[in-house]
């Protein structure tokens, strides 16, 4: 075996702030785990839930049930966005989704990464920004840092590594035919 790139035991997550305490933190996952992934919850009671917690939700917004928010305190969503079952916003870093988005099912939104040239593969995370109107499709990925620009479509299975300017579609690669 050669030598590892990186040595894990010397991670100390430096510079990453979770934004509140351990017990806040303990009593979101309780909460998210026990309320927000069951099908019997009203959207109502979802929204409010999250706004406790520090989420800035906008009016007449849609968070279907199985929907996974690591940090609500680092999360805006506009008004009248519907977030999608199953859908997942890995918000290490702020997620900021305007007015009339539509995150569809098993959409991944995620603002972590680690930096490859670390010895101790510390994190390099940062926020990603939804514009208003956008459409971010079924199983979709859009990784940290990027912007996604106002009435933009990433497509299903699509994966966004850099900004998308408004108005664009990001397909995903097809893959290659086959002759069977």
């Amino acid at each position: 075996m050669s030598a590892a790139k990186w040595s894990l035991a010397g991670f100390s997550g430096a510079g990453y702030d979770k934004g509140r305490g351990p017990l806040t933190q303990i009593l979101w996952f309780a909460v998210s785990g026990l309320i927000l992934a069951h099908w019997w919850c009203p959207n109502a009671v979802r929204c409010t839930v999250l706004r406790w917690f520090g989420a800035e939700i906008g009016p007449g917004t849609l968070i279907r049930h199985r929907v996974r928010i690591h940090w609500p305190w680092k999360l805006v969503i506009g008004a009248n966005t519907w977030v999608g079952e199953g859908a997942w916003i890995l918000n290490l870093e702020p997620v900021t989704i305007g007015d009339d988005v539509c995150i569809s099912q098993e959409a991944l939104l995620c603002t972590g990464s680690h930096d490859r040239r670390s010895p101790t593969f510390e994190f390099d995370n940062a926020p990603i920004r939804v514009g208003d109107g956008a459409w971010i499709a079924v199983r979709a990925t859009v990784l940290r840092g990027t912007s996604i620009g106002c009435n933009a479509v990433v497509g299903a299975t699509a994966l966004v590594a850099s900004d998308v300017a408004p108005g664009t579609t990001v397909l995903a690669p097809r893959a290659a035919a086959t002759n069977r």
